[in-house]
């Protein structure tokens, strides 16, 4: 029997990383809610805006020569709010991501329109092109097996709101499934149409449900829906 992991008691918000929500934190893992707009990992122009280096930081707790320190798991696309894990020690790392595959990952989305069918499974093989944009083939040689199941939660005139589970884990995989559909994420500046006055991109993962890397408990995480999304719902004109 695994001894069962000392939960931290996570900081008052006005404590917590900027753009960050931590929900759940103890030696081995830690489990945040991102806001969209930030970066999970840096990139050659942007070092410090990121999930990880405020996060590094709050492991360190601000002393730079702690050996204190985070690994990445998995990654959400900037402009996608909700649920990340990051391991806190190597061994929780190769865990997770070998188990990752396995983990149920749900997200949420309001997409253009009104599908034909209020529930089914999007499968291409998604490929990437010059501009590491996404995009169906249907040799799949040419590309890797994408699964996207969903569910209709609601509809109103122009509006689609849907709960979406992750089947495979591809870059840009829901936001390219729906767009090719003809339901492109409200917002999408990438596989979407342009919008005037639209806040962000609406796709937030809600909800993740992982074996913990030392106890094996199942344990399931959840981030608050943004209110965005249901004044998108109930806005007659959209954006």
């Amino acid at each position: 029997m695994h001894e069962k992991q000392k939960k931290f008691k996570p900081p008052p918000q006005k404590f917590q990383p900027r753009g960050l929500s931590i929900l759940y934190e103890d030696q081995d893992i830690l489990v945040v809610d991102k806001i969209s707009g930030l970066l999970t990992m840096g990139t050659e122009k942007i070092k410090e805006k990121t999930a990880y280096f405020l996060l590094t930081d709050y492991v360190r707790k601000g002393v730079q020569k702690s050996r204190n320190r985070i690994f990445i798991v998995h990654r959400l696309d900037r402009d996608t709010s909700g649920l990340l894990i990051f391991a806190k020690n190597e061994p929780a790392k190769l865990y997770l991501q070998n188990e990752w595959p396995n983990f149920q990952k749900k997200y949420c989305a309001v997409v253009h329109g009104a599908l034909p069918q209020r529930e089914g499974i999007i499968s291409s093989y998604l490929a990437e092109n010059s501009i590491h944009k996404m995009y169906s083939v249907s040799d799949p040689q040419k590309g890797k097996l994408a699964q996207t199941g969903y569910k209709v939660l609601k509809e109103t005139n122009q509006y689609s709101l849907l709960e979406i589970e992750l089947l495979t884990g591809r870059k840009n995989q829901i936001r390219a499934h729906f767009a090719e559909k003809g339901y492109p994420v409200a917002g999408d500046k990438i596989y979407g149409k342009k919008e005037k006055g639209s806040k962000r991109l609406a796709l937030h993962a809600f909800s993740l449900t992982i074996s913990h890397p030392h106890s094996k408990e199942i344990m399931t995480f959840e981030a608050k829906i943004p209110v965005y999304f249901a004044s998108l719902l109930n806005s007659q004109q959209g954006v």
